[in-house]
C-alpha cells in the first residue's frame, strides 16, 4: 500500500503537467546564445593613495581610434546578442503585438493646443506624411467659429478668399538647411508678433545656430546669425535681440544685442572671462525687463536690464550664494523674486516669494511676500496683469489657488497666505504634478496649466482667475473600455469653442466640466516605508481594479537626483503591465524632489546611499506585505535613476527578478574623475567631488561599477542607450561587460545592452518599438521567475510527501495543499496573462 501511495503523487503530477500541456503551433524558441566578451586591457587609476584597475577603460577612449574600432565590433557583437536573447526568451513576438497596443494608445493629436497671445493662436501641427512639425498661428478674430482645439488650421477667410492659417516656421525645411535633422531648443515671438528667433542643432558644428525670421514676409533676417547660442529674449518691442552664447567648453558667458534690420555689428553687453561663471537671461512676462542671472560656485547675482534701453546700465537687485534659484517678475512698479536662497546664511527648505519696488531696488530692499506656514511648500508661481497663481504642496496633496494682483495696499507684508484671500482653483483626486502653461498673454487672466495624475492621462486646462470657471481645452486619449470612452480632443473642441470676436478669453464664462479620471479601472494608493534609518519614504502603487489578486508582479520606479520631482504621470504604455496584472510602484527616495531641499541634500553627494537605502526597503516592504510576490518584482530607471536601480540590484541583488536601465549614470567614479563629457557644477553638487577625499569614499560606495558582486547570480537586466546620450554608451558598456565578468552566468537572467537610435530622430514608431521591446523583457523575465518558483513550490511538496506518507491524515492534507497550489497557480496564470 505505500508503494502505492508512493506513486500516486508522481502519477497526479505527471497527469496535471500533460493536462496542461498543449500542442503548440509556434516554432519552438531557439536556445540562449553566449554574451560577447569585450576585451580586457587593465588601466590603473591612482587617487587619494589609492590605486584600482579598470579593464574596460578602452571603451571610452574616444581619441583613440584602435580602441573606438575594437568598440564598433563589440557594439554590433551587443546588437546580435541582444536580438538573439529576446528571440530565445520569446520577447521579440511578444514586443511586436505590444508595439500594435501600445500604438494604438499614443495621443494621437496632430496639433498641440493653441496658445492665445494678443491677437492670435500659436500652435504646432504636423503634416501628413512629413516627419517634422510646423509652426503656425491664425488670427483669433477671424471666422472663430470654424476653429476647434483639435483642429485649428480648418477654415476659410471667405472675404479674402484664402485659408486662415499662417505658417510661421517649417521644421521638415529646416532639416534641409542642417543636414536631415531638425532639432529645436528655443523659440520666441516677438512682442509685437513681427518676428521669430530660434536656435536649429547643427551636427556639423555641434552647437545651435540663431535664426530670426520675418513673419510677414516670411524670410529669414541676415543678422543676428550666430552660434552656441544658449539664450535669447527680445527687447525694444521687437525692435532688438538680446542673447547669450557659449565657449567652446560650453560655458554661457557672452552677452549680445542686435538690432533687427541694421547693417551695424552686433553689440557685446558683457563678457566673463571667469572659468566658472555662467550667464543666462530671460525677460519679464510684461516685456518691460530682461533679467540677467550670473552665477559661478561661489556666488549668484541678478542683474536687471531695460527691456526698452538694452544697452543701458544694468542694475544689481539680488546676489547670494551659489547654485541657488532665482527668477525675477515685474508687475506694476512692484519686482517679485521667487528663490530658495538662504536667509542671513541659514539655509532655507523650499522656495519662498519676496517682492521690492522697482524704483529703489537693491540686494538689502527685498521684503517676505507670505510667513512661513510649517508643512506647505510653495513649488510655483506664475503672473498676469490680475493675479498670481500659486503651486502649493503640504505632504501629498498638491494645490493650486490665484491671489488677487496688486496686493492690497492695507496688508503690510510678509502676512499669511490666507490675509490674501487667495481662491482654490479645481483639481482632481490623485494629483501628482501641476505644470504652469506657455501663458504667453500677460494681459490675459485666463491661465493654462496641465494637471498630471497616475490614474488620470494628462489634462491640459484653462482657468479663468476672474469668476473660477474651468475647461479642459485637451486630453490624451488613452482608455477606451466597454463602459466609458475619454474622448480626448474630441471632448475639448465639443466644449471649448474660441472667441469669434477678439475679445479677451478671460471675459468667458468657460463653464465646469468632470474630470476625465481613470480611478473606475484603476486604483491609486500610498504608504509610508520605513528606511534603513527610520526614515519615512513616500510610495505610491497604481494597479488595475480588475486584475489584482495576491501575489502580482510588479515594477518600482525610481531617480532620487537633481531635486527632481518622480514622475508618476499616467503612461499609456504601463497600461500594457496593469492589464496584465502588474503593480506599479513609485519611491520617492531622498535625493529627489516634492518634499523640500533637505529631502535632495539628504540623497546626495556623502549622502547618496540614503537614496539606494530608501528604494530597496521600498522593495522590501513590496514582497513583505505581498503587494508583489516574491521573484515577481523588476526595478526601472532612467539616467540618475539608473545609477539609483543599477546601486540597488548591488546592494540587494536577491530582490529584484529584472530591471531596465535607460541611458544610465553608471561609471561614476571614473566620469567624475575624468570626464569625458562635459559635467556642470549641478552635476558635482549632486554626486560629490572626488577630489576630496571623503567624498571620493562616498563615490566609490555607491558607484554601480565599481561596487558589483562577485559570483552572486543578478537578475535580468535590460539596458539602453546611444551614442548622443549625456551619459555615453561606454557607460553602459563597461558596467554590462563587468556584471557578466564577476557575477554567476545564468541564462534565464541575461544582461542586456540595446542601442537605440539618436535623439534627433525619434519617432512615434521608434518610442513605442523601444517601449514595447522593454515592456516584453519585463514580462518574459517574470513568466521566468515565476516559472522557477512553481518548480520550487512542487519540489517542496513532493520532498514533504516522502516525509509524510506513512501518516495518513497529513497524506490528505498533502494532497488538498498541493491541488490547491496548482489550482491556484493555473488561475494566476489564465487571469495575468492571457492577454498575450
Amino acid at each position: 500500500m505505500r508503494r502505492h501511495l508512493d506513486l500516486l503523487p508522481r502519477l497526479l503530477l505527471r497527469r496535471h503537467i500533460h493536462r496542461r500541456t498543449k500542442p503548440s503551433t509556434t516554432p519552438p524558441l531557439p536556445p540562449p546564445p553566449n554574451p560577447p566578451r569585450p576585451p580586457q586591457k587593465p588601466e590603473p587609476v591612482t587617487i587619494h593613495g589609492e590605486t584600482w584597475q579598470d579593464s574596460y577603460a578602452w571603451m571610452g577612449s574616444l581619441a583613440d581610434a584602435a580602441a573606438m574600432r575594437h568598440m564598433d565590433v563589440h557594439m554590433e557583437a551587443e546588437e546580435k546578442y541582444a536580438e538573439a536573447c529576446l528571440a530565445a526568451a520569446g520577447a521579440d513576438r511578444l514586443a511586436r503585438k505590444l508595439q500594435l497596443e501600445m500604438a494604438s494608445r499614443l495621443a494621437s493629436e496632430a496639433c498641440t493646443t493653441p496658445a492665445r497671445w494678443g491677437p492670435w493662436l500659436y500652435y504646432r501641427r504636423a503634416d501628413e506624411g512629413k516627419q517634422y512639425p510646423v509652426l503656425c498661428r491664425r488670427s483669433a478674430a477671424l471666422h472663430g467659429e470654424f476653429v476647434s482645439y483639435s483642429d485649428p488650421s480648418a477654415g476659410f477667410d471667405f472675404t479674402a478668399g484664402k485659408r486662415i492659417e499662417q505658417k510661421l516656421v517649417d521644421y521638415n525645411k529646416e532639416a534641409e538647411r542642417f543636414g536631415g535633422y531638425s532639432y529645436e531648443e528655443l523659440s520666441e515671438v516677438s512682442p509685437d508678433h513681427r518676428y521669430i528667433a530660434y536656435t536649429m542643432y547643427d551636427k556639423d558644428k555641434d552647437s545651435f545656430t540663431l535664426l530670426v525670421r520675418d513673419l510677414v514676409t516670411g524670410t529669414l533676417c541676415d543678422k543676428p546669425r550666430a552660434d552656441r547660442v544658449s539664450n535669447i529674449s527680445w527687447a525694444m518691442d521687437g525692435k532688438a535681440l538680446v542673447y547669450v552664447v557659449t565657449n567652446e567648453d560650453r560655458r554661457p558667458y557672452r552677452l549680445y544685442c542686435s538690432i533687427i534690420g541694421s547693417g551695424k555689428d552686433d553689440i557685446l553687453i558683457l563678457e566673463e572671462p571667469g572659468e566658472n561663471i555662467y550667464l543666462n537671461i530671460r525677460h519679464t512676462k510684461d516685456f518691460r525687463f530682461i533679467t540677467l542671472n550670473v552665477f559661478s560656485d561661489t556666488h549668484s547675482k541678478v542683474y536687471l536690464i531695460k527691456g526698452s534701453d538694452p544697452l543701458s546700465r544694468m542694475t544689481l537687485v539680488w546676489e547670494g550664494e551659489s547654485q541657488v534659484h532665482c527668477i525675477v517678475e515685474h508687475h506694476h512698479g512692484r519686482l517679485y523674486l521667487f528663490t530658495d536662497a538662504s536667509r542671513d546664511g541659514v539655509r532655507v527648505n523650499s522656495h519662498y516669494l519676496m517682492q521690492s519696488d522697482v524704483e529703489s531696488p537693491g540686494p538689502k530692499s527685498w521684503k517676505d511676500v507670505f510667513l512661513e506656514e510649517p508643512g506647505i511648500i510653495l513649488e510655483d508661481v506664475d503672473f498676469c496683469s490680475t493675479h498670481m497663481v500659486l503651486i502649493l504642496r503640504q505632504g501629498r496633496k498638491l494645490s493650486l489657488c490665484s491671489v488677487n494682483l496688486p496686493l492690497p495696499e492695507n496688508i503690510h507684508v510678509p502676512a499669511h497666505l490666507s490675509d490674501f484671500h487667495p481662491s482654490e482653483l479645481p483639481l482632481p483626486s490623485h494629483v501628482c504634478q501641476i505644470l504652469s502653461g506657455p501663458n504667453y498673454d500677460y494681459y490675459s487672466s485666463t491661465m493654462r496649466f496641465t494637471i498630471s495624475s497616475p490614474v488620470m492621462p494628462d489634462a491640459v486646462v484653462d482657468y479663468n482667475l476672474l469668476n473660477g470657471k474651468w475647461q479642459i481645452v485637451q486630453q490624451q486619449n488613452m482608455l477606451h473600455e466597454r463602459t466609458k470612452v475619454l474622448y480626448g480632443n474630441a471632448f475639448a473642441s465639443s466644449m471649448g469653442k474660441l472667441s469669434s470676436d477678439g475679445a479677451d478669453l478671460s471675459s468667458q464664462d468657460l463653464g465646469d466640466c468632470e474630470w476625465n479620471e481613470l480611478s473606475e479601472y484603476y486604483a491609486c494608493e500610498y504608504y509610508d516605508v520605513p528606511s534603513k534609518d527610520g526614515v519615512l519614504i513616500p510610495l505610491t502603487l497604481v494597479y488595475s481594479r480588475k486584475h489584482k489578486q495576491e501575489g502580482n508582479p510588479g515594477l518600482l520606479h525610481g531617480h532620487g537626483a537633481y531635486g527632481e520631482i518622480l514622475d508618476k504621470r499616467w503612461r499609456s504604455e504601463l497600461k500594457s503591465l496593469l492589464d496584465r496584472g502588474w503593480v506599479i510602484a513609485y519611491a520617492d527616495v531622498r535625493g529627489g524632489g516634492g518634499y523640500g531641499k533637505e529631502w535632495h541634500q539628504d540623497g546626495a553627494r556623502t549622502k547618496k546611499m540614503n537614496s539606494i537605502y530608501d528604494f530597496v526597503s521600498c522593495g522590501e516592504f513590496l514582497l513583505e506585505k505581498g503587494i508583489i510576490q516574491e521573484n515577481k518584482l523588476a526595478g526601472w530607471g532612467y539616467s540618475a535613476g539608473g545609477l539609483l536601480v543599477a546601486s540597488a540590484i548591488n546592494t540587494r541583488p536577491d530582490l529584484f527578478r529584472a530591471a531596465v536601465l535607460k541611458v544610465p549614470f553608471l561609471d561614476v567614479c571614473n566620469t567624475l574623475l575624468h570626464p569625458i563629457l562635459p559635467l556642470t557644477a549641478i552635476d558635482y553638487e549632486e554626486f560629490g567631488f572626488p577630489v576630496d577625499h571623503e567624498e571620493f569614499l562616498a563615490i566609490k560606495k555607491y558607484s554601480p561599477y565599481d561596487n558589483i558582486q562577485k559570483d552572486v547570480p543578478y537578475p535580468a537586466v535590460f539596458v539602453t542607450s546611444s551614442f548622443n546620450t549625456r551619459f555615453g554608451v561606454w557607460e553602459a558598456a563597461k558596467w554590462v561587460a563587468k556584471v557578466r565578468e564577476l557575477t554567476q552566468y545564468d541564462p534565464e537572467r541575461p544582461v542586456i545592452l540595446n542601442l537605440t537610435t539618436d535623439v534627433v530622430e525619434e519617432s512615434k514608431y521608434l518610442e513605442t518599438k523601444e517601449l514595447a521591446t522593454e515592456t516584453a523583457f519585463l514580462i518574459k523575465m517574470e513568466l521566468k521567475g515565476a516559472s522557477s518558483l512553481m518548480e520550487r513550490k512542487y519540489n517542496d511538496l513532493e520532498v514533504n510527501w516522502r516525509e509524510w506518507s506513512n501518516d495518513r491524515d497529513r497524506v490528505y492534507s498533502l494532497l488538498h495543499l498541493f491541488f490547491s497550489k496548482i489550482a491556484q497557480e493555473s488561475n494566476h496564470q489564465k487571469t495575468i496573462h492571457n492577454p498575450f
